[in-house]
């Protein structure tokens, strides 16, 4: 299934965009939260996209058609909006509405996800979506150790 709009295509990824997914992600990642230390270095990054996110998670990415380049990257787990994330150039471009749109679509009960503190434009855009921070944690549960929180979306 493939969703194509302003010259970009949401579709489920194949193991060939796993190097471009996990780049997009890395990117992303230093722009958006350039004070929150990462608990892994840039080749683990990408054995996790080749042998995990990818080919066993319900994995979409955001590609131009023109060019066949990824541009942003979306992970659902089970009622969970695991990842979002998008190359730095192509963000304000309706990439993550359309990436959210999909997310309650293909989870029409309900979904959560988590976000760090810090990341107050994620707060801003996630609360524009109809999504409700319900939880604030001082980051003992994730990884990079950094404080997040939790936010809901029920229909």
């Amino acid at each position: 299934m493939s969703r194509e709009e302003g010259g970009v295509a949401l579709r489920r990824a194949v193991a060939a965009d796993a190097g471009a997914a996990a780049d997009v992600w890395l990117r992303s990642f230093a722009a958006a939260l350039p004070t929150v230390v990462r608990p892994r270095a840039d080749d683990e990054v990408r054995d996790y996209f080749r042998h995990v996110v990818v080919p066993l998670r319900e994995t979409w990415v955001a590609e131009v058609a023109a060019d066949r380049v990824v541009v942003g990257v979306m992970v659902l787990g089970e009622g969970e909006l695991s990842q979002l994330y998008l190359a730095p150039e192509w963000r304000g471009r309706g990439i993550g509405d359309r990436f959210v749109a999909l997310a309650k679509e293909r989870r029409p009960d309900g979904l959560s996800l988590w976000t760090f503190q810090v990341n107050t434009p994620a707060h801003r855009f996630y609360e524009r979506h109809g999504l409700t921070a319900v939880e604030w944690t001082d980051g003992a549960g994730n990884e990079e150790r950094e404080p997040d929180v939790r936010y809901v979306w029920r229909p």
